[in-house]
């Protein structure tokens, strides 16, 4: 399952060169699709998991000429009685994540907009942490493993990640398009600003680390991420298109 965590990762992260790999008959039919015949007795979340994979990857690259053997591969798949798994929208990250370029020197403690709440109160950011004079792993050409100082120093940022996600994803279940606040929608657009900044973050560090702890951590870390941006940009599109009544 991890392995497929990673590939999954690479697949939303990587340009088109991956892509072209990835989307072979030959890959998904020789290794994807392999491991869920019957002979092998696959568990259920496997099954479900390979299919859900060939079944978004098929839905995203149906339009490029290039990346059309996972699409032969689905439709095949299809034909033959196949039943793939409900597709969740609210929980279908992107495949394709911008570029984007920061200096090195950056962790994830981009000014956090602060703590958990169980209502959408407006919040004030949270005090700046102390500037960075070690940060958790320095850019290299490989792997590293981390120093017990540098794992805590981790660990106090993703749980900095974390709670600014949490109250996305709260304030998310809340609000209503149309209808929000002035001042919620104000702290959902930070935090959405705030997340985007950690994001960036999370990425560059899943191939430095040698902890395979870490590295699963922040692959989910970064789904997680990448269903609240969707969701956020599902709000922010139909607060938009409602904005002539727009309660403040």
């Amino acid at each position: 399952m991890l392995a497929l965590t990673v590939l999954e990762t690479c697949v939303k992260n990587c340009g088109h060169r991956f892509h072209v790999l990835v989307a072979t008959q030959e890959f998904v039919e020789g290794v994807l699709v392999r491991c869920i015949l019957p002979k092998y007795n696959p568990p259920t979340v496997l099954h479900d998991r390979i299919l859900s994979l060939i079944q978004s990857w098929a839905d995203a690259f149906r339009s490029s000429p290039s990346l059309s053997g996972v699409v032969y591969v689905y439709d095949d798949l299809r034909r033959r009685g196949l039943e793939f798994p409900m597709t969740d929208l609210d929980a279908l990250s992107p495949i394709h994540t911008p570029n984007r370029s920061i200096p090195e020197s950056e962790t994830l403690e981009t000014t956090p907009v602060a703590a958990s709440t169980h209502q959408p109160q407006p919040q004030a950011p949270a005090s700046s942490p102390s500037p960075n004079t070690s940060p958790p792993v320095q850019p290299s050409d490989g792997p590293v493993q981390l120093s017990p100082e540098q794992e805590q120093k981790l660990r106090r940022e993703l749980a900095l990640v974390k709670g600014n996600l949490t109250v996305m994803s709260q304030m998310l279940n809340e609000v209503t398009p149309g209808q929000s606040k002035a001042e919620d929608t104000e702290l959902l657009q930070q935090l959405f600003s705030v997340c985007k900044s950690m994001q960036i973050r999370v990425v560059e560090l899943i191939p430095q680390l040698q902890d395979e702890r870490f590295m699963e951590e922040l692959l989910i870390i970064n789904d997680d991420l990448n269903n609240a941006f969707i969701r956020y940009e599902r709000f922010d599109r139909l607060s938009k298109s409602q904005s002539p009544n727009t309660q403040q």
